[in-house]
């Protein structure tokens, strides 16, 4: 099943599924739909693909597509993306096309969200499709293991230096929240904020490897226990 992806890139499927969000949604990472209602629309199809529209989150476009309509059916591989904004280091936690592979990982469903550091929303994105094409077949060979989703990200640059398999990098958003005042009198705000590297001598993360033109593949977790701490806190239970 793919999110807003690059079909051409994967005729290497002998069937899709696309579910789309009517709108942006970045930012709502692994958010679902409590409030509000939902509503799935079939569209029409394009060549080797079944069309489909959401006006969820991108996490709901995952759970609509699993319970409605592929009934007592399980897919091979759900990707996310392609998203036009990078997603390695922290901005991970925040991703809605991260969203996407969280929730096929939860449903132990090979899962990939590909993003792209070129924010244009009208790139062209079809310079990726080698790649894309090379991590999705590698997937549907080796499989991944139980709780594990791979987040892709591509640099903007004109000829990839090859493709790292990485840690994500420490960074942090500074200035995020810009005031505004309404001509009517009252306070608003714009959340907005500026990146930045927390090591930037590092040379084995995400953030070091897109800085230098390679494809970033970072391995990531649904089980968030630090296990190292973990057992040093088992004295918390004689207290």
């Amino acid at each position: 099943m793919a999110f807003v992806c690059s079909f051409h890139s994967l005729q290497i499927l002998q069937m899709l599924l696309s579910v789309l969000l009517k709108a942006g949604r970045s930012g709502f990472s692994c958010a679902f739909s409590v409030v509000d209602y939902l509503l799935l629309k079939k569209r029409h199809n394009i060549p080797d693909c079944e069309v489909w529209s959401c006006t969820g989150t991108p996490v709901d476009c995952v759970k609509l597509a699993l319970d409605q309509i592929l009934v007592n059916r399980k897919p091979d591989l759900i990707l996310g993306g392609i998203n036009h904004g990078d997603n390695s280091s922290v901005n991970n936690h925040y991703s809605g096309t991260m969203g996407i592979a969280y929730e096929g990982c939860m449903k132990y469903i090979p899962s990939i969200a590909f993003s792209s550091c070129d924010y244009d929303p009208n790139a062209d994105l079809s310079y990726l499709r080698d790649y894309v094409r090379l991590i999705v077949k590698k997937v549907l060979a080796e499989g991944l293991p139980k709780g594990i989703c791979l987040n892709v990200n591509f640099p903007k640059v004109e000829k990839f230096a090859g493709l790292k398999v990485c840690r994500m990098g420490w960074g942090s958003w500074t200035r995020e929240v810009e005031a505004c005042k309404h001509p009517r009198g009252f306070d608003y705000y714009w959340m907005t904020g500026h990146y930045r590297n927390d090591e930037p001598d590092a040379t084995d993360n995400d953030q070091w490897a897109l800085a230098h033109g390679y494809v970033t593949v970072t391995p990531s977790k649904i089980d968030v226990t630090d296990y190292e701490v973990l057992d040093k806190m088992k004295t918390w239970e004689s207290l």
